[in-house]
């Protein structure tokens, strides 16, 4: 049987975080006390740090922001650009990009920025898809450690160290209360939470023909070339109060498109839009822990008022762990193609990664999956 949250609704089956003594997880409890939080000592603060770093004779950029053209990151340059600074934008482009992602980019560029955009080798890129998935079962895995590696490669290579994150996922999510609290974005951080999944980019060479070279754009910068530049990461959401629907909606009125339907495995049409191999890393995410993206979003809205927990749960029961059969309009079968892989190959990659004990089972102790493919959980709250 899963725990739940009694306040939200994430369980505790997600890694790193904690349900204390009254049953509360981290990530509530994280939110509740950003209320105690003086925002605007950390603005403050923000500007101050931001000055020191702004490049006093114009010679060079004054920071790096990473970006995707997502909402997120779109609100990041937006308030960037309003305290005054002068960013390079850097993309390390996703493993599948759609259309409406491409949208979004051209979107940002008319923010009035410089843009830099890195596209790593497709084809070593697809055997990394397909390494993610069969070995730690996450499709994304190059782009997780890509959209970390790029940004600070970057700042190497031009002499910036500023580079202006966006939320603490720790911190939102629910996570280690010092990763929580932390204001900057460290190589320590990347190995724990930045997505490698205990698959160190060292790990993969050497598989499919995948050698040294291959593999620079997923490698940190070393600690000299670091400390030679300064490079610093801090991450915008803790100087400024962040919030997910306030930040789409300040980047549609900025020219953002959204989705013209609410996101497969989602509760909304304003995020995840780049990548049409999210709906798989969503879903591998339900197999190993039982919650999806429906469950994150769905707890953000509680904690901040917008949604009763009942309602949050109904919509979690209606949207989360839908076998990906598309996304944002593409087949799981075209998605695939790439990594050389069929549907049948995936639903046995599938099943190897999900957690048995956490799904019914028939009486031969196989899982039990309704017409579309979909599993059914032992329990979607504490009941």
């Amino acid at each position: 049987m899963i725990t739940y949250c009694r306040q939200c609704v994430m369980p505790s089956t997600k890694p790193d975080i904690q349900l204390d003594a009254e049953g509360v997880c981290s990530a509530c409890r994280n939110y509740e006390h950003r209320k105690e939080i003086d925002w605007e000592g950390r603005k403050n603060e923000l500007q101050k740090i931001l000055d020191k770093y702004r490049n006093a004779d114009g010679s060079n950029w004054d920071c790096i922001v990473p970006v995707s053209g997502g909402k997120d990151s779109t609100y990041q340059v937006i308030r960037v650009l309003q305290l005054g600074m002068n960013p390079l934008c850097v993309t390390s482009t996703t493993c599948d990009l759609s259309s409406i992602g491409r949208k979004n980019i051209e979107n940002l560029k008319q923010l009035g920025v410089d843009y830099v955009e890195f596209s790593p080798n497709p084809n070593i890129r697809a055997k990394l898809n397909r390494i993610g998935l069969e070995q730690v079962g996450d499709i994304s895995w190059p782009e997780h450690v890509g959209i970390f590696t790029i940004p600070v490669r970057v700042a190497v290579q031009f002499n910036i160290p500023l580079i202006i994150w966006g939320e603490n996922s720790q911190n939102e999510y629910g996570g280690p209360a010092a990763a929580a609290e932390s204001n900057t974005l460290t190589r320590r951080w990347l190995e724990e939470f930045g997505g490698l999944l205990g698959l160190r980019v060292s790990d993969v060479a050497g598989i499919e023909n995948i050698k040294n070279h291959h593999l620079i754009p997923y490698t940190y910068p070393s600690d000299d070339e670091l400390a030679r530049v300064g490079v610093t990461g801090l991450f915008l959401g803790y100087y400024l109060p962040w919030d997910g629907l306030s930040n789409a909606i300040i980047s549609q009125a900025y020219g953002m498109t959204t989705y013209h339907k609410t996101v497969e495995g989602s509760m909304v049409s304003y995020e995840n839009l780049d990548n049409h191999q999210t709906g798989i890393h969503d879903y591998f995410k339900f197999l190993k822990f039982g919650f999806g993206r429906a469950t994150d979003l769905v707890c953000m809205h509680v904690r901040r008022g917008r949604l009763t927990r009942q309602d949050a749960l109904e919509i979690v029961k209606q949207h989360d762990g839908m076998f990906p059969w598309e996304y944002l309009g593409k087949s799981l079968e075209e998605i695939l193609r790439p990594l050389d892989l069929d549907v049948e190959e995936f639903i046995t990659i599938c099943d190897k990664f999900t957690n048995k004990k956490i799904f019914q089972l028939d009486k031969s102790g196989n899982l039990k999956k309704d017409k579309r493919g979909n599993l059914i959980k032992v329990n979607y709250d504490n009941t």
